[in-house]
Formats: C-alpha cells, structure tokens, sequence
C-alpha cells in the first residue's frame, strides 16, 4: 500500500525540504534525487484496467523506478500525443474516475513517491464523496490522505498557481511545472518561485511522443535552468537507455518516459498478451532506462553534436 500522511512535517523521508520562498516541499521525492540520477516513468491509471494497470506500475518499481508519475485521465488532455491520448481514452472507457484513482494508488504495493499528473479542470471541480466543497483543498487533501506526493498539472500558469501551491504546502505536497524551451523571462521566474520536488524540463517543442533522437533543445533548456537549486527532470521523447544515458550526461538530474512505456501497454492491448507478459516487457523497459541513466552520471558526457 501507498504511505500517506497529511503534512511536509510527518511524510516519509526524512525532514521537509524548502523552495526558494521559503515554504516547504515534500522530501519524499528529494530523497529519490539524492543518491544519483531519478527514472520517473509514466502511466496512466487504468489503462486497460484498473487490475491490469496496478501490475504494470508495480513492474516499473521493480525495474527501477525512484518516482513514478501516475496519470490521472482527463478527456482533453492537451498536452499528450496520441500515444497517451490513446491511453487516457482506453482508461476512461474502462470507467476511471478521479475517486477510483485515489482508491487505486491506496491500493499499490509500491515504495517509491508517487506523483499525480493531470488537469486543472479536474482539480477544481474535485468533491469527495462525503462532501460538498469544491476546489484544490479538496483535491489536494485526498490526494495526499491516498499517498501521492506530488502533482504535475500541464495547463496551469505559475501565475495562476497559488491556491494550489497553498494547499500543497498545508498537505506536504510537491508542485511540478513543466518548463518548455521557450519558456523564459517572468513567466520562467513565476514557475521556479513556486515549484518544488522537481522541474519537468520538456526536451522539445510539440506534444509527448517517443523519440529516436535527442533534440539539441534539451543541453540549451539545463543551461537555462542551472542557477536555479532544484533537481531538473527531463521528458519528452525519451525511448531508450543510450537516451537516458545522453540526457544525464550532458546534466540532467533525472529522466522522464512516459510514451515509450504506453506502447508497451498498447502492443499487449492489440496483441492480447497477458497482464504478467507486458508487465515482464515494461519492467524490461523500465530497467533498461534506469541502467542507462545511472551510466550517464558515471560516464563523461559524449559528443552533442
């Protein structure tokens, strides 16, 4: 089962960290940045199922994983290719809804900090069950009663994130940005006065899909980002260890890989293989990309051009 507890002060992991503001953030998943480089991989909740989809996240624990971001389905999830468009449409078939995700995470055997990505729509029409208020308190006091440590929310504007950055101090929670290549200037500066645990640094412009190649986008945007104290996680794109290699190399603290994993879940969908053998593949995956991260921190940076 997920830890959960309600406050920076009492979370696993040791004392809480702070942001630049001063507030404090979950040290849960500092913790995961702290002996090396972090492989954060993705899946949405529920896809195909919920049984099925609690085997695949236990999977990618095994095979390495030191956080893992666990989708929560939302029917415009703008900033997803279709990889995970078709992820997030085969979930909410199968009846996914923000309580059954919460019941789902209490239910993991997994020990590793769990982060919540999805939309703001959902967080701010949130009621539980045995309420009538509405909003980011009550998300976020739910999310960390079922052991989530942090959220990931693509369209919400830093300038637009402080009741949400509230109820994620008062609940020990992280909040994540994601920072684009272009984004720079005040808008740059508002994310990185508000983020904590970890900046999602997007490797190139476009929606998430697997990539073969690593895009020049990536060395320019941690350059961008190097004054600031806060462990850089890049995604976007990533399929592969040699990837995961280059990216930690050239001074990403963590990667991100989230489409190259949803494939895998397809493939076993359209191909019917069991629940045990795709979950065998993704943790096949997920090792791969973890080794390959752990040699980009010990190996000297290879040439980018």
């Amino acid at each position: 089962m997920a830890d959960s507890t309600g406050s920076a002060e009492t979370r696993p992991g040791g004392d809480a960290t702070r942001r630049s503001d001063g507030a404090t953030a979950n040290s849960e998943i500092a913790a995961a940045f702290a002996d090396g480089p972090a492989f954060i991989p993705y899946l949405a909740v529920g896809d195909p199922s919920d049984e099925a989809s609690k085997a695949y996240v236990e999977a990618l624990a095994r095979g390495g994983a030191d956080v893992i971001e666990l989708g929560l389905p939302f029917s415009e999830p703008i900033a997803e290719g279709p990889t995970i468009q078709g992820a997030i449409v085969r979930a909410l078939e199968g009846g996914m809804t923000p309580e059954l995700y919460f019941e789902f995470v209490e239910d993991l055997a997994v020990d590793v900090p769990l982060v919540c990505m999805t939309y703001y729509n959902l967080i701010y029409q949130y009621s539980p069950p045995d309420g009538d208020d509405r909003g980011p308190e009550q998300f976020v006091a739910r999310a960390a009663e079922a052991g989530i440590s942090g959220l990931v929310v693509p369209d919400l504007p830093a300038e637009e994130a402080d009741p949400l950055r509230a109820a994620c101090d008062e609940h020990g929670l992280d909040l994540v940005f994601i920072v684009a290549p272009t984004t720079e200037g005040e808008r740059l500066q508002s994310m990185m006065e508000r983020v904590s645990g970890y900046v999602y640094v997007q490797a190139r412009l476009g929606t998430t899909g697997a990539k073969s190649d690593v895009s020049d986008q990536t060395d320019r945007s941690l350059q961008r980002l190097s004054e600031w104290d806060v462990p850089k996680a890049v995604g976007f794109g990533i399929s592969s260890g040699e990837q995961a290699e280059r990216i930690v190399a050239s001074g990403a603290d963590g990667i991100i890989v989230g489409s190259a994993l949803v494939d895998i879940v397809a493939d076993g969908v359209d191909n019917e293989w069991s629940t045990a053998e795709t979950a065998d593949k993704l943790e096949a995956k997920a090792r791969e990309l973890a080794d390959g991260a752990s040699r980009g921190r010990t190996e000297p940076p290879t040439d980018a051009e």
